[in-house]
């Protein structure tokens, strides 16, 4: 069996996603279940971009395709972030290892795309994450602000080269959208937390 038969041998789904699962199942054992999330998103997104269906944009919307999953897309930033309170820097290693398993699961254009898209965006949100010291609702959303815009518009100008028409300012700003909405709904909910445990104010008498 040559290089190139090994690879589609791995890449057959009863080969390919037990694979993902243990490997999730290592992170998760060895106490980052943040990180075994985030590794295990990836390669399910990455699949989605492939396998499922997409709904045409109106013209006066920008055009393209929407894609269902982008919210979920979304959510990778903001399990990023989460990851990165359990490893620190060692969070790029999930994110390589994500990749890695990502090309088990969809084109090697796709791959590569996400890779360039995820270098991108995940050194933005890391900065931001690492060195703002607002509340975590806070940071989980200004970082998604600064990195949903450049992982999409790279995601999408890389992948329009395998996945013809997706290249349009309909699918760039729904899926923007969709990305900071996930952000959204999780920093309010982290922001209620917030509320819920910080110390309470004792009005003077």
């Amino acid at each position: 069996m040559n290089a190139s038969e090994a690879f589609l041998f791995l890449q057959q789904p009863h080969i390919a996603v037990p694979i993902v699962l243990a490997t999730m199942a290592g992170f998760f054992l060895a106490g980052r279940r943040w990180a075994a999330l985030y590794v295990g998103l990836m390669p399910f997104i990455n699949w989605s971009f492939g396998a499922v269906e997409t709904y045409a944009i109106p013209g006066w919307l920008g055009g393209g395709q929407f894609q269902p999953l982008a919210i979920v897309t979304g959510l990778v930033l903001v399990v990023r972030d989460f990851a990165q309170r359990e490893m620190k820097h060692w969070v790029w290693a999930a994110m390589i290892t994500g990749l890695l398993l990502s090309t088990l699961t969809s084109w090697i254009t796709i791959v590569v795309a996400s890779g360039l898209a995820f270098l991108i965006s995940e050194t933005v949100d890391w900065a931001v994450y690492t060195f703002s010291k607002r509340p975590l609702s806070q940071r989980i959303m200004l970082s998604s602000v600064a990195s949903a815009p450049l992982d999409q518009l790279v995601f999408i100008g890389l992948a329009s080269m395998v996945v013809p028409g997706i290249f349009a300012w309909g699918t760039i700003i729904t899926g923007i959208a969709s990305k900071l909405l996930g952000a959204w709904v999780v920093s309010r909910v982290i922001a209620a937390q917030e509320r819920k445990t910080a110390p309470q104010q004792v009005n003077p008498a």
